[in-house]
């Protein structure tokens, strides 16, 4: 864990990252609301060790030190429920005037380290976390040069907040989430933007797939995940 300066304290985040000595490329991942836990954790470490410098900062910080909301070891749909209702003025607390300089000085923080490469960074999330990954690849469009958003609400902010946007991206979308129609109108917002990218709906899954410690987990949904993500960064980031 270290923890990164922000105009409203300091946020505490997860790091994982190859034990070599050497420099890589950095990743900026941003958890789902249910923040940095054991899978998360675990997924960071699995990321690194192709040859990634990971960073995944508490969003909630202003609440305290992550875990901010107690999490039972598997998140059930019978826990769901009163777990969204406690996270859910959280989400509403992180303004996107709030959010803007968090983002910042994550990537700030990011570029800095001396494990990490000079060059380009990929911003990539999971539910809320794929929301503020797009809002910070905008933010920076100088500095991201790969975005990956999975069973994410990407096209909450509306189509003009896509057109800053010039990493090359990947939105994969849970079944459940998002209807033909819908992917259809996000891709042409895509279109629109004359970015590189993919847009998917992933066979069979549910919001929250990748996640292994919720019943909405589907391994299949999570190696598919993998298979888009790998070939993204290695596509966009020096010795990646």
């Amino acid at each position: 864990m270290v923890q990164i300066p922000t105009t409203d304290g300091p946020a505490d985040a997860f790091v994982a990252h190859p034990e070599d000595g050497g420099r890589h490329p950095g990743v900026l991942m941003y958890a789902d609301a249910f923040g940095i836990r054991p899978t998360i954790r675990e997924m960071a470490r699995e990321l690194a060790g192709h040859g990634y410098y990971v960073l995944v900062p508490n969003f909630f910080h202003r609440q305290g030190p992550t875990p901010v909301v107690d999490l039972p070891e598997h998140i059930g749909e019978a826990d769901r429920a009163a777990l969204v209702e406690q996270v859910m003025p959280l989400i509403k607390d992180l303004t996107r005037e709030r959010f803007q300089g968090d983002a910042e000085a994550y990537l700030d923080f990011l570029g800095a380290q001396p494990e990490v490469g000079a060059g380009p960074v990929a911003v990539t999330g999971y539910c809320i976390g794929g929301l503020l990954a797009t809002r910070t690849a905008a933010a920076r469009p100088e500095q991201v040069a790969a975005l990956a958003a999975f069973h994410a609400p990407v096209a909450a902010d509306g189509p003009e907040s896509l057109r800053p946007l010039t990493a090359e991206t990947h939105f994969g979308h849970a079944e459940t989430d998002l209807g033909p129609q819908d992917l259809e109108a996000l891709n042409r917002s895509l279109d629109a933007v004359g970015i590189a990218y993919t847009s998917e709906i992933y066979p069979g899954t549910v919001h929250g797939f990748t996640m292994s410690d919720t019943d909405a987990f589907d391994p299949a949904g999570l190696q598919h995940h993998w298979d888009r993500l790998l070939p993204l960064l290695a596509r966009t980031l020096a010795n990646g």
